[in-house]
Protein backbone atom coordinates (compact mmCIF):
# COMPACT_ATOMS: atom_id res chain seq x y z
CA UNK A 1 0.00 0.00 0.00
CA UNK A 2 2.97 2.12 0.84
CA UNK A 3 4.59 1.68 -2.73
CA UNK A 4 1.40 2.33 -4.05
CA UNK A 5 1.30 5.57 -2.81
CA UNK A 6 4.43 7.02 -3.42
CA UNK A 7 4.16 5.47 -7.17
CA UNK A 8 0.99 7.77 -6.83
CA UNK A 9 2.97 10.85 -5.73
CA UNK A 10 5.99 10.23 -7.96
CA UNK A 11 3.48 10.33 -11.20
CA UNK A 12 1.30 13.56 -10.00
CA UNK A 13 5.05 15.09 -9.48
CA UNK A 14 6.32 14.05 -12.78
CA UNK A 15 3.31 15.47 -14.73
CA UNK A 16 3.10 18.73 -12.57
CA UNK A 17 7.27 19.23 -13.65
CA UNK A 18 5.73 18.41 -17.26
CA UNK A 19 3.27 20.84 -17.02
CA UNK A 20 5.13 23.91 -15.75
CA UNK A 21 7.74 23.62 -18.30
CA UNK A 22 5.65 23.88 -21.22
CA UNK A 23 3.89 26.81 -19.15
CA UNK A 24 7.72 28.51 -19.30
CA UNK A 25 8.35 27.52 -22.60
CA UNK A 26 4.77 28.94 -24.24
CA UNK A 27 5.60 32.24 -25.85
CA UNK A 28 4.89 35.08 -23.85
CA UNK A 29 2.45 37.88 -25.02
CA UNK A 30 3.60 41.40 -25.22
CA UNK A 31 1.56 43.43 -22.76
CA UNK A 32 -0.63 45.73 -25.15
CA UNK A 33 0.14 49.05 -24.38
CA UNK A 34 -3.04 51.27 -23.27
CA UNK A 35 -4.60 52.84 -25.92
CA UNK A 36 -5.24 56.57 -25.70
CA UNK A 37 -8.94 57.55 -26.14
CA UNK A 38 -10.35 60.58 -27.67
CA UNK A 39 -10.62 63.70 -25.24
CA UNK A 40 -13.66 65.13 -27.53
CA UNK A 41 -15.13 61.41 -27.85
CA UNK A 42 -18.25 62.37 -26.26
CA UNK A 43 -18.96 65.03 -28.54
CA UNK A 44 -19.73 62.08 -31.07
CA UNK A 45 -21.94 60.72 -28.80
CA UNK A 46 -23.55 63.84 -27.66
CA UNK A 47 -27.80 64.11 -27.97
CA UNK A 48 -28.94 66.44 -31.13
CA UNK A 49 -28.95 69.74 -29.76
CA UNK A 50 -32.85 70.72 -28.12
CA UNK A 51 -34.18 73.00 -25.89
CA UNK A 52 -33.43 70.97 -22.62
CA UNK A 53 -29.57 71.10 -23.35
CA UNK A 54 -29.21 74.89 -22.70
CA UNK A 55 -29.68 76.73 -18.96
CA UNK A 56 -27.42 78.99 -17.02
CA UNK A 57 -23.95 77.47 -17.59
CA UNK A 58 -24.53 76.27 -20.95
CA UNK A 59 -22.30 77.64 -23.87
CA UNK A 60 -23.35 78.65 -27.24
CA UNK A 61 -20.33 79.28 -29.94
CA UNK A 62 -22.34 81.17 -32.93
CA UNK A 63 -20.49 83.56 -35.36
CA UNK A 64 -17.13 82.96 -34.34
CA UNK A 65 -18.16 84.18 -30.27
CA UNK A 66 -18.18 81.52 -27.45
CA UNK A 67 -21.61 82.80 -25.43
CA UNK A 68 -22.14 82.04 -22.12
CA UNK A 69 -25.89 81.14 -20.67
CA UNK A 70 -26.48 83.75 -17.61
CA UNK A 71 -30.14 82.69 -17.58
CA UNK A 72 -33.28 81.31 -18.87
CA UNK A 73 -36.56 82.48 -19.13
CA UNK A 74 -38.87 79.51 -19.43
CA UNK A 75 -42.59 80.58 -20.70
CA UNK A 76 -45.97 78.75 -21.32
CA UNK A 77 -49.20 79.71 -22.92
CA UNK A 78 -51.67 76.75 -22.39
CA UNK A 79 -50.17 73.58 -24.31
CA UNK A 80 -47.17 75.28 -25.84
CA UNK A 81 -43.63 76.36 -24.39
CA UNK A 82 -40.97 78.18 -25.21
CA UNK A 83 -37.69 79.25 -23.63
CA UNK A 84 -35.40 82.47 -23.73
CA UNK A 85 -31.68 82.61 -23.11
CA UNK A 86 -29.33 85.84 -21.78
CA UNK A 87 -25.89 85.08 -23.66
CA UNK A 88 -23.06 87.22 -22.77
CA UNK A 89 -19.62 87.17 -24.41
CA UNK A 90 -20.04 89.31 -27.27
CA UNK A 91 -20.02 93.07 -27.39
CA UNK A 92 -23.45 93.51 -25.88
CA UNK A 93 -25.69 90.84 -24.41
CA UNK A 94 -28.54 89.30 -26.49
CA UNK A 95 -31.35 86.60 -25.99
CA UNK A 96 -31.78 83.60 -27.63
CA UNK A 97 -35.20 82.48 -28.11
CA UNK A 98 -35.65 78.63 -28.46
CA UNK A 99 -39.54 77.04 -29.34
CA UNK A 100 -40.22 73.60 -30.61
CA UNK A 101 -43.15 73.86 -32.97
CA UNK A 102 -44.28 70.74 -34.11
CA UNK A 103 -40.98 68.56 -33.71
CA UNK A 104 -39.14 71.73 -35.82
CA UNK A 105 -36.69 74.31 -33.92
CA UNK A 106 -37.38 77.77 -34.04
CA UNK A 107 -34.04 79.88 -33.07
CA UNK A 108 -33.93 84.00 -32.95
CA UNK A 109 -30.90 85.53 -31.90
CA UNK A 110 -32.57 88.88 -30.54
CA UNK A 111 -30.95 92.27 -29.95
CA UNK A 112 -32.59 94.80 -27.21
CA UNK A 113 -33.14 98.27 -29.08
CA UNK A 114 -33.40 100.91 -26.40
CA UNK A 115 -32.84 103.28 -29.68
CA UNK A 116 -36.55 102.34 -30.80
CA UNK A 117 -39.49 104.14 -29.10
CA UNK A 118 -42.36 102.51 -30.75
CA UNK A 119 -45.91 101.09 -29.54
CA UNK A 120 -47.41 98.08 -30.65
CA UNK A 121 -50.06 98.97 -33.23
CA UNK A 122 -50.24 98.96 -36.59
CA UNK A 123 -47.38 98.46 -39.07
CA UNK A 124 -44.34 99.73 -38.15
CA UNK A 125 -41.13 100.63 -39.43
CA UNK A 126 -37.51 99.08 -38.12
CA UNK A 127 -34.45 100.13 -39.79
CA UNK A 128 -36.25 100.93 -42.97
CA UNK A 129 -38.33 97.45 -42.86
CA UNK A 130 -41.96 97.66 -42.51
CA UNK A 131 -43.39 95.04 -39.94
CA UNK A 132 -46.71 93.67 -39.62
CA UNK A 133 -47.90 92.19 -36.50
CA UNK A 134 -48.19 88.25 -36.70
CA UNK A 135 -49.40 87.61 -32.42
CA UNK A 136 -50.04 88.86 -29.64
CA UNK A 137 -50.48 87.76 -26.16
CA UNK A 138 -49.76 86.55 -22.71
CA UNK A 139 -47.80 83.78 -20.85
CA UNK A 140 -46.65 82.75 -17.38
CA UNK A 141 -43.17 82.47 -16.95
CA UNK A 142 -40.26 81.57 -14.65
CA UNK A 143 -36.57 82.14 -14.42
CA UNK A 144 -33.25 80.91 -13.48
CA UNK A 145 -29.92 81.83 -13.05
CA UNK A 146 -28.85 85.74 -13.97
CA UNK A 147 -31.98 87.23 -15.92
CA UNK A 148 -32.55 90.73 -14.21
CA UNK A 149 -36.17 89.57 -14.58
CA UNK A 150 -38.18 88.78 -11.26
CA UNK A 151 -38.36 84.81 -10.53
CA UNK A 152 -41.54 84.30 -11.86
CA UNK A 153 -45.09 86.06 -13.27
CA UNK A 154 -47.06 87.58 -16.23
CA UNK A 155 -45.95 88.69 -19.00
CA UNK A 156 -47.36 90.21 -22.72
CA UNK A 157 -46.09 89.94 -26.08
CA UNK A 158 -46.63 91.20 -29.22
CA UNK A 159 -44.60 89.55 -32.64
CA UNK A 160 -43.65 91.29 -35.46
CA UNK A 161 -42.20 90.47 -38.53
CA UNK A 162 -41.30 90.99 -42.37
CA UNK A 163 -41.03 88.05 -44.46
CA UNK A 164 -39.16 89.38 -47.05
CA UNK A 165 -36.16 90.78 -45.29
CA UNK A 166 -36.42 88.07 -42.42
CA UNK A 167 -36.64 90.84 -39.66
CA UNK A 168 -38.54 90.12 -36.42
CA UNK A 169 -39.32 92.67 -34.03
CA UNK A 170 -40.73 92.06 -30.52
CA UNK A 171 -42.44 93.30 -27.72
CA UNK A 172 -42.72 91.99 -24.35
CA UNK A 173 -44.06 93.59 -20.73
CA UNK A 174 -42.88 92.17 -17.98
CA UNK A 175 -45.69 93.45 -15.78
CA UNK A 176 -48.89 95.95 -16.44
CA UNK A 177 -47.04 98.56 -15.09
CA UNK A 178 -43.34 98.22 -17.23
CA UNK A 179 -42.69 99.78 -20.50
CA UNK A 180 -42.70 97.66 -22.86
CA UNK A 181 -39.14 95.80 -24.33
CA UNK A 182 -38.13 95.96 -27.67
CA UNK A 183 -36.59 93.83 -29.50
CA UNK A 184 -35.06 92.88 -33.34
CA UNK A 185 -34.47 89.62 -34.05
CA UNK A 186 -33.21 87.25 -36.83
CA UNK A 187 -33.39 83.52 -36.83
CA UNK A 188 -30.46 80.95 -36.78
CA UNK A 189 -30.50 77.57 -38.30
CA UNK A 190 -29.04 74.60 -35.54
CA UNK A 191 -26.21 74.23 -37.90
CA UNK A 192 -25.13 77.55 -37.43
CA UNK A 193 -24.44 76.85 -33.38
CA UNK A 194 -22.02 74.84 -31.42
CA UNK A 195 -23.60 74.19 -27.95
CA UNK A 196 -21.98 72.65 -25.10
CA UNK A 197 -25.42 71.53 -23.09
CA UNK A 198 -25.68 73.17 -19.33
CA UNK A 199 -24.11 71.41 -16.25
CA UNK A 200 -26.97 69.36 -14.69
CA UNK A 201 -28.75 70.71 -11.12
CA UNK A 202 -26.34 70.40 -8.16
CA UNK A 203 -23.07 69.20 -9.90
Amino acid sequence: MDTLLILLAAVLLIAAVIVLVMALQRPKKKARPQEREDPLKFAATMPQFGPRQLGPGAIVAHGGIDYVVRGSVTLRQGPFVWWEHLLEGGPEPLWFGVEEDEGRLELVMWKRRKDLALQPGGDLVVDGVTCREIERGSASFTTEGTTGLPAGGEMDFVDYADADEGVLLGFERWAPDMPWEISTGRSVRPGELTVYPAPSPGT
